[in-house]
């Protein structure tokens, strides 16, 4: 005789009602009126016909859900990859903003290597959050070029400096053409250079660094000479 733990694991859940609806009808015990419920679906195929064909469906969802998993995992992993990059003697972040925007600028970045780390904060005049975060870029290419850097990744969350640094001519915005001239001609200067988009959450420092440039004393001198 077919267990009850196995009926109820291959019954559905109007059957299950059905059976209960049953057993209050007809005083039956609960494993009495599922088996009652479950023959009449079976009809003239069998319980254990019932029973092996459910048994096997559920199997081969198990099997889809397993590989549906799996895949999603590969997805995340290699989102996750996209995100970090390989590993790099030297590794850096950056940031800028803009108060408003366009407004007064504050860029920051952070450069960590076998010999060290450095941060940059400090105001970068007037403009917008695209040429305050160009603007931070090219300062951290700067000081990993007066520092002989090679092999290095560095992160930001801004898609459109990244996107347009790493695009193609055709791509690139022409409102932004001379901050684009000057990253890739510093690019070009660094071996093994990365350059790898990361979401916000994950580039606290360069921003912390940013936002601290607007409390230097010197930031509105900067800016009443650049933008009186």
């Amino acid at each position: 005789m077919i267990e009850h733990y196995r009926l109820q694991q291959i019954a559905y859940k109007g059957e299950r009602a059905a059976s209960r609806r049953l057993a209050a009808a007809q005083g039956l015990s609960d494993e009495q009126a599922l088996r009652r419920t479950l023959e009449l679906k079976a009809g003239q195929a069998g319980l254990a016909a019932l029973v092996d064909a459910r048994t096997a469906d559920q199997q081969a969802q198990a099997s889809r859900n397993a590989a549906r998993d799996a895949l999603r995992e590969q997805s995340r992993q290699r989102q996750a990859r996209r995100h970090e990059g390989a590993a790099s003697t030297w590794r850096a972040w950056f940031d800028g903003s803009a108060r408003p925007n366009p407004g007064r600028c504050g860029i920051g970045a952070r450069l960590e290597g076998p010999d060290g780390s450095v941060e940059i904060s400090q105001p970068a005049g007037y403009g917008n959050s695209s040429e305050a975060e160009y603007r931070a870029l090219i300062a951290l290419l700067d000081a990993a070029v007066a520092r002989g850097v090679s092999s290095l990744t560095v992160y930001g969350d801004s898609q459109v400096v990244i996107g347009d640094v790493s695009g193609s001519d055709f791509e690139a915005a022409p409102s932004l053409h001379d901050y684009r001239a000057a990253a890739r001609a510093l690019m070009a200067r660094i071996d093994g250079l990365a350059l790898r988009w990361i979401p916000r959450h994950k580039n606290t420092q360069a921003d912390a660094l940013s936002q601290r440039a607007f409390d230097d004393s010197t930031t509105s001198n900067t800016d009443a000479a650049e933008h009186p």
